[in-house]
Formats: C-alpha cells, structure tokens, sequence
C-alpha cells in the first residue's frame, strides 16, 4: 500500500530546527507544543493571546497533520 504525501504550507521540516520535527511556519515551536497545549485543556483563544505569533490558521493546519499521521499509521498486532 503507498502512502498519499499531503502537502502541509504551515507545517515546516527543517534538520536544523528542533531536529527536524514539524514546526509551525518555521519558528521553533513544534506542532507537538502546539497539540499537547490544546490536549491539556487550553482553547485556541489562549494559545493565540500566549504565542502572539502564531495565527488560527497554524492551530487548524497542526491538528489536520496530526490527523493524517494517524490516519495513515498502521499497527500489526501478533497473533
């Protein structure tokens, strides 16, 4: 099976930022700051007033990456 590639425009992969982890646009803030914020409680509005750099837009595309890893993740269970 051949995985679909998926473009992400907000979702950035630099070897010499954070090891190469997906970051949002380039800063050093890596999606999965931004994912653990929102799975701790924190809404969009308080990551926006906190990370006045960041936009709505980095908030939708980091969600809709993580979706799609682990929409595409396959897991083998032993019998």
């Amino acid at each position: 099976m051949r995985r679909q590639k998926m473009k992400f425009e907000r979702i950035t992969i630099d070897p010499d930022i954070f090891g190469g982890k997906p970051c949002v646009r380039g800063f050093r803030f890596p999606v999965s700051r931004l994912l653990g914020l929102l799975a701790a409680g924190h809404t969009p509005e308080e990551i926006l007033e906190a990370y006045p750099y960041l936009e709505a837009e980095d908030i939708r595309a980091a969600i809709q990456h993580a979706t799609f890893l682990a929409d595409e993740q396959v897991v083998e269970f032993a019998s």
